[in-house]
């Protein structure tokens, strides 16, 4: 293979001095570092928040009351609370520092006539950067020199092909190129050379290149906020008002009636935490914690975990089609002889590759590099090591490469040529390349050159990129010129494609099952993408190309993005505008990608999907969800998940607000009828930040509902907590807070003492809590089909309120702490009966209100 250039007197580059002078003046070739969020701001912002600061308000307030154990605890649970969502936010945007490091590799630069490796981050503009086959492009540059020069552009395009680049003309008028197309006389930071050599001038560094663009465009671009957490906190602040106002009066009617003021603050703080939900957060958080640990056994790693709330409710699926549908290598998808015979390795069960198309195969390895670094060059070598072993046909290792011919801007072919190891015998010739640059070599006539049209054509139709190859043989002791200087002779031709991954067709049709609209937004060209829209399974119909996008204005592509399927051709910030047009529509959207042109529209898509094995950092590091197997299937199980979770969190939820009617009802009911104080700070929250947060584990460990990938996404305005629920656990909490108010003022009255009472009354508003648990596990099933679900958090989560309610009545300090008197065996028997009436009431009540529900 050629060399790589050596630069001519006439480049000297830049001196020293002027190299210097332009990096103080432009700095370095790098992106800025993002800001960085502390530990101490991430707090900050947390105890922002309405309920936590509630929270730690009333810890504070009974610390001043004097009420040193129920303040430590409540401040506690608080501290928990805080500590949980310091830690799920403390990942930080990490972005521009990908970026940085993946356009600093080393670079070899000419400086005072003389070649110089250097850093990357201090090439500066004006520099000339020497280029050979598997360097990192460290700027963007205009080629003054290229020899046979191809470099893989497909972090910036999305696109798995190389692309062919040549010299900038003399004379040619400066312009403004951008990544992507063959024979353009630029080369772009990021990229990579797969094959020959260059000589480029620097144009633009760090943040002026195209990939600092990117950077500088996401830097500016804001995630999507939590909707369920919005929603948690609107809810809190509505809880708040109306427990403060509630709270103020019980304690105006408590001094004015019975005159202990002090006492009247106490029961008036106990009220309002009874009334304010401050475990929500802390459900929320265990949710979506024990939601990224369920989904990463699917191959799926959550990044944000705010993207799991939202992954239920997906309605568009925007998917890239390089390494995200397809499997992002090249590989022979089809043979085809002159004769108009093909072979489609792809679709034969037998791995042998017949006889009459060794030669096409054989002679198309010959052509290329015995090491391949090319894609298309490894796609005939794998068919080589796939079909043709043991075949004893011609394969390169026993040959000696003599002589090479790389592609010209004017003959769109490559020639090798070779000889056998210790042997005298004449030279073969393989060429290979684009098909008419073939037919020029073989000296085709006008009906074979028709003929060979045709053929071509109906491969690229199939969105294959199709070349050609012949052969030649030569005895000569003098090489020729040029490849033309060959009698070649045509074989066939050679459709490469970048094969469907197998899970994609199943895992498309499933998301339109589930009501989800998928989308392709590719870089290749409309035939190419129609192509594997077709094999996926999506609808080609409507097929949208970057120029046409161009034309539209805003508006108009926020109408056309409601009836196209496939978009081809699409710029980075075109893939932008089409995520913002389909969020304009009301949208929930899902963008997968793998490339650093995919990632500002991860970031404003809803839901960032990534690819964890070939996608770079940047995609990574700009998404909220990460495919750790690549697997375009993974994000079916991930929407299935993020559904059941959603489904999961409203029982929870719902749950919780039914809990909270007993609680403040029984914290109210003393207040209003003189009876003896029944709940103190210390049960209410013991009740709500234990009791609640570890039956609602029940919840979050609960299996799918049987419709939950048959029913149509949610509507982004649905609210977590709906009319309809919330009046079913206003119906169950206001059965339960009756019976357990009876319990507690029929034994009252029958003269048992308080401290008896109190426990008595407790563990029956425990023992219905259970009982809500079991109502609450399935809004379509009934209790019987729940009960033949396997979920093994139910059992651990019974045995802990067993053993928390034993530890209550049977440890001193505990009884103590919550002023508890001895149980009997009677007493338990009427909490278990409580429980048990409460359970079969409800569960003859829930088929009347399922409907609501579902």
């Amino acid at each position: 293979m050629p060399s790589a250039l050596s630069s001519p007197p006439s480049i000297s580059g830049l001196t020293g001095a002027e190299a210097k002078a332009r990096q103080a003046a432009e700095g370095f070739n790098e992106l800025p570092r993002p800001d960085r969020r502390t530990a101490l701001r991430i707090v900050l912002e947390v105890l922002r928040e309405p309920m936590l600061a509630l929270l730690l308000g009333g810890g504070v307030i009974y610390l001043l009351l004097g009420d040193l154990k129920e303040a430590v605890i409540l401040l506690l649970f608080a501290s928990m609370s805080v500590a949980i969502t310091v830690v799920q936010e403390s990942r930080t945007e990490r972005v521009l520092e990908a970026l940085r490091d993946l356009t600093s590799p080393r670079a070899l630069v000419i400086r005072d006539g003389e070649r110089k490796r250097i850093a990357g981050r201090e090439v500066v503009r004006g520099d000339y950067i020497v280029l050979a086959e598997g360097d990192r492009v460290p700027a963007d540059a205009v080629l003054v020199q290229s020899q046979d020069l191809q470099v893989d552009e497909s972090l910036l395009t999305g696109e798995s092909a190389p692309v062919r680049k040549v010299a900038v003309e003399p004379d040619a008028p400066s312009k403004d190129y951008r990544p992507g197309g063959d024979d353009l006389p630029c080369v772009f930071s990021g990229s990579l050379v797969v094959r020959g050599s260059g000589i480029g001038e620097v144009t633009a560094i760090g943040i002026s290149s195209e990939i600092g663009k990117i950077g500088q465009s996401l830097s500016t671009l804001e995630m999507e906020p939590p909707r369920l957490r919005a929603q948690t906190q609107k809810l809190v602040q509505v809880f708040a008002v109306v427990g403060g106002a509630v709270s103020v009066l019980a304690v105006v009617l408590y001094g004015a009636l019975r005159g202990g003021w002090l006492d009247a603050v106490l029961a008036g703080i106990a009220l309002g935490m009874s009334m304010l939900p401050e475990e929500f957060p802390v459900v929320l958080a265990v949710f979506m914690a024990m939601g990224a640990w369920r989904i990463s056994k699917a191959g799926v790693l959550t990044r944000r975990t705010a993207a799991i709330e939202t992954l239920g409710s997906a309605t568009v699926l925007c998917t890239d089609k390089t390494g995200t549908l397809t499997e992002n290598r090249m590989s022979i998808a089809e043979l085809r002889l002159k004769d108009g015979k093909v072979f489609q390795p792809r679709e034969a069960n037998d791995a042998s590759l017949p006889g009459e198309f060794h030669d096409l195969a054989g002679f198309g390895i010959l052509a290329s590099a015995p090491e391949p670094f090319d894609p298309m060059d490894k796609a005939f070598h794998e068919l080589g090591r796939a079909r043709l072993a043991g075949t004893g046909h011609l394969h390169t290792p026993e040959w000696k490469l003599a002589h090479a011919y790389g592609l010209r801007p004017d003959l769109l072919a490559m020639s090798q040529v070779w000889q056998a190891t210790g042997s005298g015998q004449e030279f073969v010739v393989a060429a290979k390349g684009a098909p008419e640059a073939i037919a020029d070599l073989c000296r085709l006539g006008a009906e074979d050159r028709a003929a060979l049209s045709m053929q071509v054509d109906a491969m690229a139709a199939e969105g294959l990129r199709v070349l050609g190859v012949a052969r030649a043989s030569f005895a000569g002791t003098v090489w020729p010129d040029s490849q033309r200087g060959f009698a070649f002779e045509f074989i066939g031709l050679a459709g490469l494609a970048d094969p469907l991954r197998a899970s994609v067709p199943a895992a498309v049709a499933e998301c339109r099952t589930a009501g989800i609209k998928v989308l392709m937004i590719t870089g290749d060209y409309p035939a190419t993408a129609k192509a594997i829209a077709r094999q996926a399974g999506l609808d080609t119909g409507d097929v949208v190309t970057g120029d046409d996008l161009r034309m539209m204005d805003d508006a108009g592509l926020a109408q056309r993005v409601r009836t196209a399927t496939v978009f081809a051709r699409i710029m980075p910030e075109q893939k932008l505008r089409i995520v913002n047009a389909l969020k304009s529509n009301g949208e929930i959207v899902a963008m997968t990608g793998d490339g650093v042109n995919d990632a500002p529209s991860l970031k404003a898509a809803h839901i960032g999907i990534a690819m964890g094995g070939r996608g770079t950092d940047v995609a990574r590091e700009a998404s909220s969800i990460v495919l750790l197997d690549d697997d375009f299937g993974s994000i079916v199980k991930a929407i299935r998940l993020g559904r059941r979770i959603f489904d999961n969190l409203r029982k929870a939820m719902g749950f919780i607000f039914a809990v909270h009617v007993p609680i403040a009802g029984l914290a109210l009911l003393p207040l209003i009828f003189g009876l003896p104080i029944l709940f103190g700070p210390m049960h209410i929250a013991f009740l709500e930040m234990v009791i609640d947060p570890v039956c609602s584990l029940v919840f979050e460990a609960e299996a799918e509902e049987d419709d939950v990938m048959r029913r149509r996404p949610r509507s982004p305005d649905d609210r977590l907590f709906s009319g309809h629920l919330i009046g079913w656990s206003l119906l169950q909490g206001g059965f339960a807070c009756a019976l357990v108010a009876a319990i507690f003022v029929i034994g009252y009255r029958h003269g048992m003492p308080e401290t008896e009472v109190r426990a008595l009354a407790f563990f029956s508003l425990i023992m219905t809590i259970v009982s809500l648990i079991f109502v609450n596990r399935s809004f379509s099933a009934s209790l019987i089909s729940a009960l033949g679900r396997r979920n093994p958090a139910l059992a651990w989560v019974l045995a802990a309120v067993a053993a928390l309610l034993g530890l209550t009545l049977l440890w001193p300090f505990a009884s103590d702490l919550f002023r508890f008197g001895p149980l009997h065996w009677d007493d338990l028997v009427l909490t278990a009966g409580a429980g048990a009436l409460v359970l079969v009431v409800l569960e003859a009540v829930k088929p009347f209100w399922r409907a609501r529900l579902a």
